[in-house]
């Protein structure tokens, strides 16, 4: 099974970046421990902090893999571009967030991608990566 989880602006500055809200943890070490943990899966990670870098990325993988875990932070909020993308689509994505967006500023309570996924998972830090997984691997 192929998964690529996909990261938006800004959390390639996971574990330095607010650890109030995002834990003190990088990116790179989940992912490497998420890796070993899940043998049987096929991981690819890409992040960006340019919109454009990440619609490309889900076009290039979206015909192709079992599973997309996209975290597109705050563009999450803004980009009809990026809805539009996984719209476009035939592989199946779960938008994943960090924090409870809802427990946030209002502007992040509207989400212009999950009209277009296959579910939401908010709030439960980094472990929101891993159940995003598990819908896959059902």
């Amino acid at each position: 099974m192929k998964i690529i989880i996909i990261n938006g602006p800004n959390l390639n500055l996971l574990g330095k970046r607010e650890p109030s809200v995002y834990g003190s943890e990088t990116f790179e070490a989940y992912f490497e421990s998420l890796k070993s943990k899940y043998p049987e899966v096929e991981f690819e990670y890409f992040q960006s902090n340019i919109e454009g870098e990440l619609i490309d990325k889900i076009h290039d993988v979206g015909f192709s893999f079992e599973g997309i875990i996209l975290n597109a932070a705050a563009y999450t909020h803004t980009s009809v571009g990026l809805g539009d993308a996984v719209k476009a689509i035939e592989t199946p994505v779960v938008e994943v967030h960090i924090s409870n967006v809802y427990q946030r500023e209002s502007f992040r309570h509207n989400s212009y991608i999950a009209p277009h996924v296959k579910g939401i998972i908010a709030g439960f830090g980094l472990q929101s990566y891993e159940l995003a997984l598990q819908s896959f691997l059902k």
